[in-house]
């Protein structure tokens, strides 16, 4: 197995995004290192959102339907609060799921049952109250709804109990230790007023969705912008202390930055061109925030197909990625290399895998040959860091024999090619804050999801184990069983564990924002009701 060198310490703790040989302010611009006074209540935010990812919102903002919840965390959460949110020291460390509309939860000391008790007097914006009834009723839709980014829960017959007003209960039928870990990245978690949208319909109520969050909704046009203004009714007293939040789509990272240059916005979530990083952090007009990194690139291979329904043509791609090189000749070596489907901004990070296949690109020769050839189409999201890596993939892959065609999707597109299942390779980011929840390990592996290429029942059962096994060390261990099956059997090689960064003008500052939260699946969960602007 190759030696790993450790990285610098900022790369250790923020596992920077930043670009060739630049970055300073422990992974921050300078502009974030003046003290920053109380926060002051008033004024507008435009935030920027990537139409690529974060910036597409085709079915609307209703929990149970919007297919793309996943990667629209920001938006839902200004909405909709949560039950839950994932909050974290300053420096990103400390990281825990912390009550936000609820009171309290509590786990059974079985993990069969979890009971969740809600904070008194919250009502959603139309006047209704945020019950017992409406959790339920709002669970019931979530979890049979079409969304990806319901949690993966196991069942139990008619699981979910209104024990008072204020308290519910839900049961599974296997332990579930990653069930608080779930919420925050879960369309469980966006609570909507049962009232409005029986009286809306859905078609209206996705287009103007009524949540106790802190902003509602003023005009949605469907994946180009979103406006909000305060809920004057919010429950927490205070804030939020924005007046006005509006979310613009915006097509990549260079016309954000210029728009942030020019005035335009205020904000931009997950900025990943590692120049234009270098960029901000040398703008003395700019704060840039580098989240801890949650999820290490991965090359899915679809084992349900041909060719990789061959381990040897899936071995042939281990041995002719190097994903060392790539991070070093085109990343300045700003980024850790991962051998697992965890990164250091997460539990249960370990650096190696035992059993991890080297790159071995004469090994690779000979497999091709063995194949008779080997002819691959390798699929991506569209964004720069992406792009980039499968570029230099293609390269790699063509010195090995391999003939490789490489494609870039928008996420809807993205969504279209893994439901047809005809796809056969595809870069993507695998992983979550914990490896259960979200986006997480059984997102890509697990053989009933449908963005997964691998049908394995004994990594399922590791997968199922793990998640359901209480104690935090039991789980680690079974994690790391499921990363060495993963390499023993060559299903999908890792490679560099990513955050992108946030960057917001001097003068906003806000907990997730300007300051460091552990990417929830790609992005980090910011706080938006804490999010404040100075004025004057």
């Amino acid at each position: 197995m190759k030696q790993r060198t450790m990285p610098s310490l900022l790369l250790a703790a923020a596992l920077a995004l930043s670009a060739c040989g630049g970055g300073g302010g422990g992974g921050t611009s300078a502009a974030t290192d003046a003290p920053v006074g109380e926060p002051q209540r008033g004024g507008e935010l435009t935030v920027l959102e990537d139409a690529a990812f974060s910036g597409s919102w085709p079915t609307g903002l209703d929990p149970a339907s919007n297919t793309t919840g996943g990667a629209n965390i920001a938006m839902m959460q200004a909405i909709y609060g949560g039950l839950f949110l994932l909050k974290a020291d300053d420096d990103g460390s400390n990281a825990r799921v912390e009550p936000n509309q609820a009171e309290s939860a509590e786990l059974s000391e079985d993990g069969l049952t979890l009971t969740v008790t809600l904070r008194e007097g919250i009502q959603f914006s139309d006047g209704t109250p945020l019950d017992a009834e409406a959790v339920k009723f709002n669970w019931e839709r979530a979890l049979a709804a079409p969304c990806s980014c319901k949690p993966a829960w196991q069942l139990a017959e008619d699981p979910i109990e209104v024990i008072d007003p204020l308290t519910i209960s839900i049961s599974f039928t296997r332990p579930n230790g990653a069930v608080m870990a779930s919420f925050p990245s879960a369309n469980v978690n966006w609570i909507a007023s049962p009232t409005a949208l029986q009286e809306m319909g859905e078609d209206a109520f996705k287009i103007t969705p009524v949540g106790a969050g802190p902003f509602t909704v003023v005009e949605n046009q469907l994946s180009s912008v979103l406006k909000l203004e305060r809920n004057e009714s919010y429950f927490k007293e205070g804030l939020p202390y924005l007046d006005k939040l509006t979310f613009q789509s915006i097509g990549g990272d260079q016309p954000a930055y210029q728009a942030l240059q020019a005035g335009q916005a205020q904000a931009y979530e997950g900025m990943n061109t590692t120049p234009l990083v270098e960029q901000a952090q040398n703008n003395s007009q700019l704060q840039v925030t580098i989240q801890a990194a949650t999820s290490p690139y991965v090359v899915q291979l679809n084992t349900k197909t041909g060719p990789f329904d061959d381990p040897r043509a899936r071995e042939a791609i281990y041995r002719a990625t190097d994903f060392d090189a790539i991070n070093e000749g085109i990343f300045g070596g700003n980024y850790e290399v991962s051998q697992g489907f965890t990164a250091p901004g997460g539990k249960f990070y370990a650096l190696e895998v035992g059993g991890y296949p080297e790159y071995d690109v004469d090994r690779a020769k000979e497999l091709v040959q063995e194949l008779g050839g080997l002819t691959v189409r390798l699929g991506t999201i569209s964004n720069y860091v992406a792009t980039q890596i499968n570029t230099a993939l293609q390269t790699q892959w063509q010195e090995a024999g391999i003939e490789v065609t490489i494609e870039d999707y928008q996420l809807s597109g993205l969504v279209e090619q893994f439901n047809s299942g005809q796809w056969q390779a595809m870069l993507q980011t695998a992983g979550a804050w914990d490896p259960a929840a979200g986006v997480g390990v059984g997102f890509r592996f697990a053989s009933t999801s449908p963005f997964s290429g691998v049908v394995d029942p004994e990594l399922d059962t590791l997968l199922n184990d793990a998640a359901a096994t209480l104690d935090e060390d039991e789980r680690a261990g079974l994690y790391t069983q499921a990363a060495e099956h993963i390499a023993e059997n060559f299903y999908a090689p890792f490679g560099l564990a990513f955050a992108p960064a946030n960057v917001a003008v001097e003068g906003v500052h806000g907990p997730g924002l300007t300051t460091r939260i552990p990417a929830i699946l790609v992005n980090s969960g910011i706080i938006w009701d804490e999010v404040w602007r100075e004025q004057g």
